[in-house]
């Protein structure tokens, strides 16, 4: 029991830090947002006209980024474009599974674009070859993102039992998962779990999304 406890206050510390992090990533953004001059409105980014006239003076030519690119680069692309494929055959059966099982098991459903954002090609000093990279990145790390929070959430709900060993970068829903090895607490604790979903995307919001 002393070990939990400890655990236990050692998690609440982490996540009173994470918080004030976070406070101080808004407040940065919010000072940058001003420094670079653009808003978000709806969800867009809007950039002022003489910051936009600025940010195109350092774009690199199309023709220029394409003629410097060594052979290796153009050789490799098709390979690395090409893994857009299953990129989207994940993204469309998870949010196909996530839209069926999770309305039956009463999971809050994840929101997608939480996840998955895609801006960066806004930026006026990209050429059209480094918006697509961006594009593909962003498109690419969120779809993991997503499929990893929908993983994380199924197994909360069917088998939320710790590892006998760490592994690297859990995901955060691990913190609340029954020891391994705990019989009793697997007993007990699981109901509570299948409906312990405070951390949800957006709390309520995520189910009616």
């Amino acid at each position: 029991m002393a070990d939990n406890f400890r655990l236990d206050e050692l998690l609440d510390r982490l996540h009173a830090t994470q918080k004030d992090l976070e406070q101080e990533f808004d407040r940065l953004l919010t000072r940058r947002r001003k420094e670079f001059k653009y808003q978000l409105r709806r969800g867009r980014v809007v950039f002022e006209k003489n910051m936009r006239r600025l940010q195109r003076q350092y774009r690199t030519g199309l023709w220029q980024y394409l003629t410097q690119a060594n052979l290796l680069t153009l050789l490799t692309a098709p390979i690395i474009y090409a893994m857009v494929v299953p990129l989207m055959l994940v993204d469309v059966t998870f949010t196909l599974y996530q839209h069926i099982c999770f309305r039956v098991y009463r999971i809050p459903r994840v929101r997608r674009r939480d996840h998955v954002v895609i801006d960066r090609h806004h930026l006026a000093y990209l050429n059209a070859v480094e918006k697509l990279n961006c594009v593909y990145c962003g498109y690419g790390n969120g779809v993991i993102a997503y499929a990893r929070e929908i993983t994380a959430r199924t197994e909360q709900y069917w088998c939320p039992i710790r590892h006998a060993r760490r592994t690297p970068d859990p995901h955060h829903r691990v913190e609340k998962f029954i020891d391994y090895g705990d019989a009793k607490g697997w007993r007990e604790k699981l109901p509570l779990l299948r409906k312990d979903w405070e951390q949800a995307d957006g709390a309520g919001k995520a189910a009616n999304d």
